[in-house]
């Protein structure tokens, strides 16, 4: 490993971002009532444009109201490219309470728009005299986000997470689906004759996860848009937390659920890695670097794999 360590992203649950438009407020007590880690209320593409100055009184009366429990609350802002993000940041940090946690800023293309939502709201926490920094989460959404991807990740202090939204990355790329996640009808390989789906957003999800783990930010999977389709969601869920994600969107009620299944650890993986930990100590006690765990080598390595599971376990169960 380089002798610049790999930093570690902030200590919290992140296993389902649950979404919800501000020009709903009716959902915001269920919202705050479900198993969701994080709730993200947003002011973007699911509020119409006739609707953004509305949308956006809901959500800062919501940050007074609402009993949030101990959820990471966050909003998510309009894109750099509208003439509604500046209002969103000012008027949530001038008049927002302290509840509100994290803003997310869509379709980042570059540490620049980063930079420009920070230096507004730094100024404003500091003319407000707000105690509690806001935190950043970012959306990667084209191709110009996947390409700048470490430079973003590296982008701010402020940044905690990043996800990965489908859609417009799929637009963005010029990609001919219209799915939101999963695999796609024409993306396929033939052996002898069957077809065999492999996954379109498998390089894209690496990539981030790579810029996020350099970087000390918590990777994140997007939107799985079959809101009917259970079975489709956990094989994506569990494809993302295999690559290293730490949880995934839910855009219905349904799927806070089945994201929180696949994104906490198992007790039987949970029990495996720590007998694995166990066996590492014994080998090591006996001067040895490896030892045998079930007829599979275990080595040091493997003693940081398996302390990834139990710290994951452990923050959870401690949330």
């Amino acid at each position: 490993m380089s002798f610049r360590l790999q930093p570690a992203p902030v200590a919290r649950p992140n296993r389902c971002q649950l979404f919800g438009p501000g020009s709903r407020p009716a959902l915001f007590e269920k919202m705050a009532a479900s198993a969701a880690d994080v709730i993200n209320l947003d002011l973007e593409d699911s509020v119409a444009p006739s609707d953004k100055d509305a949308a956006r009184a809901n959500i800062i009366r919501a940050t007074h109201e609402i009993d949030w429990g101990n959820r990471t609350l966050s909003v998510r802002i309009n894109g750099l490219d509208t003439p509604f993000w500046y209002r969103d940041v000012v008027d949530l940090l001038e008049q927002a309470s302290d509840r509100l946690d994290m803003i997310m800023i869509p379709k980042v293309g570059c540490a620049a728009d980063v930079y420009a939502v920070d230096a507004l709201v730094t100024a404003i926490e500091a003319a407000k005299g707000r105690k509690k920094r806001i935190a950043f989460e970012v959306i990667i959404e084209s191709a110009a986000g996947i390409a700048h991807v470490e430079e973003i990740a590296a982008s701010s202090p402020r940044l905690e997470a990043m996800s990965l939204g489908a859609a417009d990355f799929a637009a963005s790329m010029g990609m001919q689906t219209t799915g939101i996640g999963g695999t796609q009808e024409n993306y396929y390989m033939l052996r002898e004759g069957a077809k065999h789906w492999s996954d379109p957003w498998h390089w894209a999800q690496a990539a981030i996860v790579a810029a996020c783990r350099t970087h000390g930010v918590l990777p994140v999977d997007g939107p799985f848009g079959d809101f009917s389709d259970d079975e489709g969601f956990r094989a994506q869920a569990r494809r993302s937390a295999t690559l290293g994600m730490v949880g995934k969107w839910a855009i219905h009620p349904k799927q806070v659920a089945l994201s929180n299944e696949v994104f906490t650890p198992s007790e039987a993986a949970v029990a495996e890695a720590r007998e694995i930990l166990a066996a590492m100590e014994a080998a090591k006690a006996a001067g040895q670097g490896a030892t045998v765990y079930k007829g599979r080598l275990v080595d040091i390595a493997s003693i940081k794999q398996a302390e990834v599971i139990v710290r994951q376990s452990e923050m959870i169960a401690g949330a």
